[in-house]
C-alpha cells in the first residue's frame, strides 16, 4: 500500500507506531526515541493527511479519524515533525506573498469579528487552564522548573521593567485581554495610570469586573476599543499577544498609530509571537479553528515595519522555548480539566482544543517559532545605554504579593473550582 511506503520513506528519526483500522500493527523509523504511537479509527485517516499534512492532521484529529498512545499528541507531533521539512521553493515564496493579504484582511469590523470568534468563549474554560491572573500569553522561565504562576509573574516584571515606568506615566496596553498586565502594572506601580484595549465583549466585561474588584478604578480604564481608534498621548505603549492579530497589511498602519500615540520621550513595548525563519503563511488549520485573520510575522518583517514608522529599535529580544514550556503547562491544565470540557462542550471540541495547544508547542519546538520583544521609542535617548536595569533584582523569583493582589488571587484560585 503506498501510504505504508510513503510512512517507510519518511520516518527516519524516532518511532511511530501505527495501529491500523484493521487491528494490525506496524512501527516506521529508526526504533529509537522519541516515539509514538497512532490509532487509526478509519481507513481514509492517513490518506487524507498524506494529501494535505498542514490542514488534515489537525482535521482529521477533531475528527475522531485517529488517536494518540502513550505520550499523546504531543509525541506523535515530535515524530512527524521531525521527519518533515518545510523548506519552501521559490513559486511557494511567490504564492505565500499572494496569498497573506487575502487571508489578512482585518479591517475594523472583520478585526472585532476575528477576535471574538475566539476571545468571547466562555471564560470558564480559560480559568480552567490559564495561571490564576489569566495570561493567555507567553511566560518567561528564568528557570525551567518554575510553577506557570511564577513564570507569569516573572514575564509581566520583565516587561515592567522593560517599559521604564516612571510616577505619573500614561500607560496604553494595546489588547490588554482580561485586564492582567494592566492590574500588574498598577499594582506594582502606584501611581501610573492604564488605559487598555481589547476587541473581545467577554474580555471587556470581565477585565472590568476585576479592576472594580481590586478596587483599582482610578488607575486603571478597559476599553472596547480598536487601536486605530486612538488619539491621546501616552508616556508608555506595550502589547503582549495582540500583533498575531494586526496581519501583515496593516504592520506600517501599527506602529504609525504606536507612533503617533507615544510621547517625545516615550517607550514602547511590543510582545508578539514571531518566525526566526523567512516569513510564510498561517498554518490553514489555525487559520480556520483557532484563529481566523492571525498571521504569524518573520522578524524582518516586523523591523522593516518599524523602520517605516520613524520608530527606533532600542531592543530586541528573542524568547525561544519559554513559549513551548507555557503550552506544555496549559495542555497538563487541560487535560485534567477535559472530563467537564467534554460534558460541556463535547469531545470534538476538546479534540480540536487539545490539538492547538500540542501544535502550537511543537512549532515553538522544531518550526522556527519564538517570541519577540521589541523595545521602541521616538529618542533613543529615552533608554539607558546598557540591560542592566533589567536585571537587577531579579534574584527573587517569587511574586512579592501585595496585600491587595494576595485578595485577588485567593479569588483566582476561587475561580479555577469551575465545577462548583
Amino acid at each position: 500500500m503506498w501510504i505504508e511506503r510513503l510512512l517507510a520513506d519518511k520516518v527516519g528519526v524516532g518511532t511511530l507506531e501505527v495501529t491500523w483500522a484493521d487491528g494490525g500493527r506496524r512501527s516506521y523509523g529508526s526504533g529509537g526515541p522519541p516515539r509514538a504511537q497512532m490509532v487509526l479509527h478509519r481507513p481514509r485517516a492517513l490518506r487524507r493527511i498524506a494529501l494535505d499534512p498542514e490542514f488534515m492532521l489537525g482535521q482529521t484529529y477533531m475528527d475522531g479519524d485517529w488517536s494518540a498512545g502513550e505520550g499523546g499528541v504531543p509525541a506523535v507531533l515530535a515524530v512527524l515533525l521531525r521527519n518533515s521539512k518545510r523548506k519552501a521553493g521559490a513559486v511557494k515564496r511567490a504564492a505565500h506573498r499572494a496569498l497573506r493579504p487575502l487571508q489578512q484582511w482585518n479591517r475594523r469590523a472583520a478585526a472585532r469579528r476575528n477576535a471574538g470568534a475566539h476571545y468571547n468563549l466562555d471564560q470558564w474554560l480559560f480559568r480552567g487552564f490559564l495561571d490564576h491572573e489569566l495570561h493567555y500569553s507567553c511566560a518567561y522561565f528564568r528557570r525551567p522548573d518554575m510553577d506557570l504562576e511564577a513564570a507569569q509573574y516573572a514575564k509581566c516584571e520583565h516587561i515592567r521593567r522593560k517599559l521604564l515606568l516612571r510616577p505619573g506615566d500614561r500607560v496604553l496596553d494595546i489588547g490588554c485581554g482580561w485586564g492582567s498586565l494592566a492590574l500588574h502594572l498598577a499594582r506594582r506601580e502606584g501611581k501610573v495610570q492604564v488605559v487598555g484595549l481589547t476587541l473581545s465583549e467577554e474580555q471587556c466585561r470581565a477585565a472590568r469586573e476585576r479592576v472594580r474588584e481590586e478596587g483599582l478604578t482610578d488607575q486603571v480604564e478597559i476599553r472596547l476599543q480598536d487601536y486605530r481608534e486612538v488619539t491621546e498621548c501616552f508616556d508608555r505603549v506595550v502589547s503582549v499577544g495582540m500583533f498575531e492579530h494586526v496581519g501583515a497589511p496593516y504592520f506600517s498602519t501599527y506602529f504609525r498609530k504606536v507612533r503617533d500615540v507615544l510621547a517625545e520621550d516615550g517607550v514602547a513595548m511590543i510582545h508578539t509571537i514571531g518566525r526566526i525563519t523567512p516569513p510564510a503563511l498561517t498554518n490553514p488549520w489555525i487559520r480556520r479553528h483557532i484563529f481566523p485573520g492571525g498571521y504569524i510575522p518573520a522578524v524582518s518583517e516586523v523591523a522593516a515595519a518599524v523602520e517605516r514608522s520613524g520608530l527606533v529599535q532600542t531592543d530586541l529580544e528573542i524568547l525561544r522555548l519559554h513559549y513551548a514550556l507555557t503550552l506544555s503547562h496549559w495542555q497538563r491544565r487541560f487535560q485534567a480539566l477535559r472530563p467537564i470540557v467534554a460534558e460541556r462542550m463535547g469531545d470534538r471540541f476538546c479534540r480540536m482544543w487539545e490539538f492547538y495547544l500540542a501544535v502550537s508547542e511543537a512549532a515553538f519546538r522544531w518550526r522556527g517559532m519564538a517570541v519577540l520583544q521589541f523595545q521602541l521609542a521616538r529618542d533613543q535617548g529615552a533608554v539607558p545605554l546598557t540591560r542592566d536595569y533589567l536585571y537587577g533584582g531579579e534574584a527573587a523569583v517569587s511574586p512579592v504579593l501585595s496585600v491587595r493582589s494576595e485578595k485577588a488571587l485567593d479569588r483566582g484560585l476561587a475561580r479555577r473550582n469551575i465545577v462548583d
